[in-house]
């Protein structure tokens, strides 16, 4: 039984992780804590060389890892200044095992369950497909979120793509938001939105309800805890009622 919930702060994002972990503490029966970035709090000698040994490659190649001196250079960078990372995909799982085995030995049990929100994008590998996929989080101990990947990892309109590319053509830089928004019909998540914080929760309480029953999804869309592949879907679960689907809300309802 989960007794402890900490959440760690992502300051580099717009994710207010007090905010997420006040919802959560009105829904669950365990205590919540917030801390500090994990990457701060837990800090180990060899970080920055298990996230160059994570990194993805190629797309399509299920090999990861570059650990040259220059890549690790660029992990130690970015450990210090992660406002300068950006732009590249890591194994969430491998990514899981070190964070895991950071943690102090007294708080690595099941009882005490950790969720680091992250300014990094994070995939898993699909046998089914043969490629990577970004993903929002990777459930376990700890349990990832990925800021980015609630951006990145959910497919967009179609429309969405090709005012992006248009722009690109035109301009050579990436459209603002706005533009995106007004010429783009359907709704949507980018960088930086102010729906982030409301849109994570979910997440935060999936981790939760992954280690305390094993469930790892709802499949009822519209549920906080649906895995959604598309925006629209996402946006349907995360922030419009109902919250939950009736088995859920049995057990999360406020």
């Amino acid at each position: 039984m989960v007794e402890h919930v900490i959440c760690y702060r992502a300051p580099t994002t717009v994710a207010n992780v007090d905010a997420i972990a006040d919802w959560l503490r009105a829904r669950i029966d365990a205590d919540v804590a917030v801390r500090d970035r994990f990457l701060e709090v837990h800090r180990t000698d060899d970080l920055a060389e298990r996230f160059a040994e994570a990194r993805v490659t190629s797309p399509y190649d299920r090999g990861t890892g570059n650990t040259m001196l220059g890549t690790i250079r660029y992990e130690e960078r970015a450990l210090e200044h992660p406002e300068r990372e950006g732009g590249v995909l890591y194994d969430g799982v491998q990514i899981q095992r070190a964070f895991n085995a950071a943690l102090p030995a007294a708080e690595r049990g099941l009882e005490t369950l950790h969720v680091p929100m992250l300014d990094r994008a994070i995939g898993t590998w699909g046998d089914h497909d043969g490629r990577w996929h970004k993903r929002v989080t990777v459930l376990g101990q700890p349990g990832l979120v990925s800021v980015p990947g609630l951006y990145e990892a959910p497919a967009k309109p179609e429309a969405y793509y090709k005012e992006k590319q248009r722009h690109a053509l035109l301009s050579g830089e990436t459209p603002p938001r706005e533009v995106l928004e007004n010429q783009v019909e359907g709704d949507f998540l980018v960088e930086d939105d102010p729906r982030t914080t409301d849109a994570l929760c979910g997440y935060v309480l999936a981790a939760y309800h992954y280690l305390e029953t094993g469930e790892a999804f709802c499949d009822r869309e519209g549920c906080r805890l649906f895995d959604a592949h598309y925006h629209e879907d996402l946006i349907d679960a995360q922030l419009r009622e109902p919250a939950f689907c009736s088995e859920h809300a049995r057990l999360y309802a406020e």
